[in-house]
Formats: structure tokens, C-alpha cells, sequence
């Protein structure tokens, strides 16, 4: 069994309740997109199953100093790797206004982007925004007070718009899926759990070019492009948290899997 994970708390975690396994278990403190490198460098050509579970841990939310919850005033930090330079106080405090109002509305998918750009940009001039809180109460002066009476929390898609830029979740994405399917045996499987919708689009639309590769034209009645499926979908639509599990487990509500086969003779 290989462990993946960029945070060192994680990683430390894993080894604790895994030392009785140690034998056959190794613990990486790496980013999965370098997935196929940390496998070769094991020794390991070709695994039989890779399970990628993305976004922030509950145990990151719950690590007020980390900065992910909306919930907690904290510093506004969001990086899942301690040694990444990047953190949400530097994007809030010296991007520009566009490119703000750009990662709030493509990874929040936030109506108000472009009013919570601008509000952060004016609140930053007076005094440099440091703290969750900060943040939270500048969102919510920019939203309307008529839209923020129902949905979600008003700040959740900014601070997730803002996560996801800090640690590039959706950049490498794709290609770790690809490098991953790569690495399996034939009739191994691929899992993916995602928690936002933009996530469950690139894992959905990886998926299907790879089990429909062929770019021949549609008037063409027999394939001659020569590019063979690699995967065949197993899960036609996600699957997703049962109430047994919601009751247990009320973050799962969000979740979708998402598994594919690896195609090959053995």
C-alpha cells in the first residue's frame, strides 16, 4: 500500500495508525501529481488500484490555524502543503482585482465575483486582510442582504474558490488521473471522490475520453484513427453518500465516486 498526501500533518498521521502494517506500507509526503514517479522510485512498475480522495480532510477543517473554515477566525492561510509560498492572505491582499474576480467565479462559481472582488481590493487598501474573519464579514457586505438569506453559508464559495487556487487542485487534476490509469494493471480500477462540482466535471470528462478516445468524423461508419479506449466507465452515474453515512458522517453530502477499469489483457 503507497499513501500520498502533501500535508506533513497527514502523512504523520497515516505512519502512527499504520506502524503495525509498516512492512508492507510506505507513506509519501508528495503531491499526487507526481504519482508516477513515487511509484517507480518504490521499485513498483504497476500497482491494481488507486484511490484519489480530493479537496481538503475534515482534519484540515478542523485545524483552526490552517485557515480552510469560514467557521473559525483564523489566520487566512488555506495551503494544504506548509511549504508552499502561496497562501489565500497573499492572493487577497496582492492580486490584482481581476484576477481575484477570476479564480472567485471560475472555482466558486460565485454569482456576486466580481462585488466581492471589489470589496476585497477597497477593504485591503485601508488595513492588509489577515484573518478568516476579515474575509468572512468583507464577503458579506459585498453579497446583497436579500441573497444571503437562504443557501449555503455566504462566504463557502469564495473560501473554496480561494483553496483551490492556493493549492492548484484543478491543474493537475487531469493528467493525474491519466498518469494514474497508466500505472494500473489491466482490470485494475481507478476511484475518485470529489466534493464540488467542478471537480466531479474534469474526473467525469477524463473518464469519458478516455473510454471514447476515437476522433474519427461522425460520417465515418467504422473507426480509423487507430486510438483504443483505456478505460471502461464502471460507474455510469456517481455514487454517492448514503443516510446511514449522512448521519454519520454529514460532510460526505457533497461527495460523488466515480470508478473506472483499466482495458488490457493480463
Amino acid at each position: 500500500l503507497i499513501g500520498i498526501d502533501q500535508d506533513i500533518n497527514a502523512v504523520n498521521v497515516a505512519k502512527e495508525r499504520l506502524k503495525m502494517y509498516e512492512d508492507r506500507v510506505r507513506i509519501v509526503k508528495e503531491n499526487f501529481k507526481n504519482i508516477k514517479s513515487i511509484v517507480h522510485n518504490l521499485g513498483i512498475e504497476k500497482v491494481d488500484g488507486v484511490l484519489l480522495d480530493l479537496g481538503v480532510s475534515s482534519h484540515q477543517l478542523d485545524e483552526e490555524e490552517r485557515g480552510f473554515s469560514y467557521m473559525k477566525d483564523t489566520v487566512l492561510d488555506m495551503r494544504m502543503d506548509k511549504d508552499n509560498p502561496l497562501t489565500a492572505e497573499r492572493i487577497v491582499n496582492e492580486w490584482s482585482e481581476d484576477e481575484i474576480y477570476y479564480i472567485i467565479k471560475q472555482y466558486g462559481e460565485e454569482r456576486w465575483a466580481k462585488r466581492i472582488a471589489e470589496f476585497i481590493v477597497r477593504e485591503r487598501k485601508k488595513e492588509r486582510i489577515t484573518s478568516t474573519g476579515q474575509l468572512v464579514d468583507i464577503i458579506k457586505s459585498a453579497i446583497p442582504a436579500s441573497a444571503r438569506r437562504e443557501g449555503p453559508h455566504p462566504a463557502k464559495r469564495t473560501f473554496q474558490a480561494l483553496r483551490i487556487a492556493v493549492n492548484d487542485e484543478l491543474g493537475i487534476l487531469e493528467r493525474t488521473i491519466e498518469d494514474a490509469i497508466d500505472l494500473l494493471n489491466p482490470e485494475g480500477r481507478i476511484c475518485v471522490i470529489t466534493f464540488h462540482s467542478l471537480e466531479d466535471r474534469i474526473v467525469k470528462n477524463t473518464f469519458n475520453r478516455l473510454e471514447k478516445p476515437c476522433t474519427c468524423p461522425p460520417r465515418i461508419p467504422q473507426c480509423i484513427c487507430g486510438q483504443l479506449p483505456l478505460i471502461k466507465i464502471i460507474t455510469k452515474k456517481p455514487i454517492t453518500a448514503g443516510s446511514e453515512e449522512l448521519k454519520n458522517n454529514p460532510r460526505s453530502r457533497s461527495a460523488k465516486l466515480r470508478v473506472a477499469e483499466r482495458l488490457g489483457s493480463k
